[in-house]
């Protein structure tokens, strides 16, 4: 035996076995084994990794990586802890991910520009009012980071009828149908002008806390937040003053500070927050273990690395 990869997780065991089954599937040719499964002699053989939340210590135990393929798109967490001189991340870029996650951004637009929050709120009162509809085409949807994600969710609400507009921190081209802000002056631009707000960026050192008190004293009164991204990009107690204030009429969020929520947290029962317990965008197992298969039998017919997270960058 020349090579090993090894599978290297803080999952449920069940969805371990879930993980290693399809990986195994996808990659007949290929010897892979959980990390606790595998000997000291055998963790030595292993040059390629596929990991999900794990131990840096068990990354330490192979010492012989060449590089490593995270399970999530995300990978603050994994940068976070990671060795100086590690092997590279390569981090998940699934279509099917891309898919999943604008139709959770078109699904809770909808819900926003159909007005089902105060429609919640007026059930639990026994209230019957009807709020005059607003056609798509009336509001402006603007979409904090426009990668993969954001430029699949600007799509799907163009083709829905919404008025899109995205924010990149540097000049972007290239996204049909989308009026595209960059910079610290197009971020406030676009916040001034949107009616909804959806947070799709990564988590770097410049994007933590980019949605501050200032940034949203500039959005429009009324205007409604999504976060899809991660919970620190916005910052919790502006936000929780924005909403008190009636300068944003409504937040779903799906990410938070700390995950779980906390049982203490007061956006539990705030009622102007949907709370989620982070479900827009979950992995594919199937899908997953194919876009990894690809990547390491292009590694192992050329030699070359897959594209790799900038660790500076933080994605």
């Amino acid at each position: 035996m020349s090579d090993i990869i090894t599978l290297v997780s803080r999952l449920s065991d069940d969805q371990e076995a879930a993980y290693l089954a399809a990986l195994r599937e996808a990659l007949p040719s290929e010897v892979i084994l959980p990390l606790c499964e595998a000997s000291a002699d055998l963790r030595a053989l292993s040059s390629i990794a596929i990991v999900a939340n794990p131990d840096p210590a068990d990354i330490a135990a192979l010492p012989n990586l060449a590089w490593v393929h995270s399970l999530w798109a995300g990978v603050e967490q994994l940068i976070a802890a990671w060795p100086i001189g590690g092997p590279p991340i390569v981090r998940l870029i699934d279509p099917e991910m891309s898919r999943t996650m604008a139709e959770a951004v078109l699904a809770w637009t909808y819900y926003l520009q159909r007005d089902m929050p105060a429609y919640r709120l007026q059930q639990t009162d026994r209230e019957w009012y009807q709020h005059a509809y607003r056609k798509p085409s009336s509001l402006e949807v603007g979409i904090v980071g426009l990668g993969t994600l954001g430029a699949c969710a600007a799509e799907r609400l163009v083709d829905a009828g919404f008025r899109v507009s995205g924010w990149t921190r540097t000049q972007k081209s290239g996204v049909d149908r989308v009026r595209v802000y960059h910079g610290d002056s197009g971020l406030n631009d676009m916040l001034s002008s949107s009616d909804i707000v959806v947070c799709l960026m990564p988590l770097t050192a410049e994007t933590r806390g980019l949605i501050d008190g200032a940034r949203i004293s500039r959005m429009k009164r009324g205007a409604a937040l999504i976060n899809f991204a991660r919970g620190p990009i916005i910052v919790e107690a502006a936000m929780l003053d924005a909403l008190d204030g009636g300068v944003l009429s409504h937040a779903v969020l799906d990410v938070f500070d700390i995950e779980p929520l906390p049982l203490r947290s007061r956006l539990w029962k705030h009622p102007r927050v949907t709370v989620l317990p982070h479900v827009s965008a979950p992995t594919d197992v199937q899908t997953a273990a194919s876009v990894i298969a690809a990547n390491v039998s292009e590694y192992r017919r050329t030699g070359i690395l897959p594209a790799s997270v900038d660790l500076a960058r933080g994605y």
